[in-house]
């Protein structure tokens, strides 16, 4: 259970970044929002994938409310519901978002913040009026999507007027620990904070995966890979991987894996060009949307690290769009 929901929480960030690489040539430069160290801090040490999404500035593109709802697992899309019941609207009132996942035994956590704009005393007596079920951590209010017990139940709290946290009731409460000066922040995590600090900032979306986030999202990003058992191995042992999207004449995403060595970094660099010349071959007749996206994508190494570039035009996205290329698998 553990692999499998650890492989859909990459599969739904993976998409996303594709979603976002999307953003069309514009004639000036988009300057992404910086997340603040403050936000970033409330999360615990043991987050093993941080993301952050800019929605203020994605709702400007028509195709965002289209993507979104096939990214969107259908337990979080009923979750929006719920909220719109008690007046929050994602659509206007969050501007931004970041999320992380916390694994143990038994599978993954979620939590995340949603930075906006919110009136806490209208939506708590909205929860109360309509007996949603509630329990009370360290003074704040969490209320359920589900019964509040279930093991895949999303809870809800406010911070403030304009900070919400949610996510499933253990990992949630970890960050209310945190913001209580009990438990230990993501600030504190030698591995992922100083790549989150590299990467805050430089994209509409931007995330920053550890070890085991990022031999998931290798694998999914590049599955031929598996088919070269030392470049295998080279994966397995990857440190971290850094992935953000930017925006200049053109937007593209950017991934950066973190490998062990420069040598390392070079035969993955070879291996992943290979593999990626399998799959253009593959789909030459039954995807030309994809052969296409395929062919831009560039992988070079640099010093430990190895860079793949992945462009998609608008034209690309609308038609992977309408085939439901991004469509959550839960």
């Amino acid at each position: 259970m553990r692999n499998r929901n650890l492989q859909v929480a990459t599969v739904t960030l993976l998409a996303a970044v594709t979603v976002f690489s999307a953003l069309f040539a514009l004639p000036k430069r988009v300057y992404a929002a910086t997340l603040s160290a403050s936000v970033i801090g409330m999360f615990p040490k043991d987050v093993g994938e941080f993301a952050y999404a800019d929605l203020k500035a994605s709702r400007k593109y028509s195709w965002f409310p289209q993507l979104r709802d096939q990214m969107l697992p259908s337990k979080f899309v009923q979750f929006e519901q719920f909220l719109k019941s008690a007046g929050i609207d994602l659509n206007t009132q969050v501007d931004e978002i970041a999320w992380g996942g916390v694994t143990d035994g038994k599978g993954e956590q979620i939590v995340g913040i949603a930075l906006g704009s919110y009136d806490p005393t209208s939506s708590e007596a909205k929860f109360k009026a309509q007996k949603m079920p509630s329990v009370d951590v360290q003074g704040y209010h969490l209320y359920a999507f589900g019964t509040g017990s279930g093991a895949g139940d999303i809870l809800f709290t406010f911070i403030d007027s304009n900070t919400a946290a949610f996510g499933h009731r253990p990992a949630l409460e970890k960050l209310i620990s945190v913001r209580m000066g009990a438990a230990e922040s993501l600030a504190n995590n030698s591995t992922l904070f100083p790549l989150i600090q590299e990467a805050n900032g430089n994209g509409i979306l931007w995330a920053v995966l550890d070890q085991a986030y990022t031999k998931l999202a290798m694998t999914q990003l590049l599955p031929q890979a598996s088919q070269f058992p030392q470049a295998q191995q080279i994966v397995d042992h990857m440190k971290a991987m850094t992935i953000y999207v930017s925006a200049d004449d053109g937007v593209d995403a950017h991934f950066q894996a973190v490998c062990q060595s420069p040598n390392d970094a070079n035969t993955l660099a070879a291996a992943l060009q290979a593999a990626v010349m399998y799959r253009r071959y593959q789909v030459a007749q039954s995807d030309a949307t994809m052969a296409k996206t395929l062919d831009h994508i560039t992988i070079v190494p640099a010093g430990d690290r190895l860079k793949i570039n992945a462009p998609v035009s608008q034209n690309d996205l609308m038609s992977l769009i309408q085939t439901k290329a991004f469509a959550s698998p839960i």
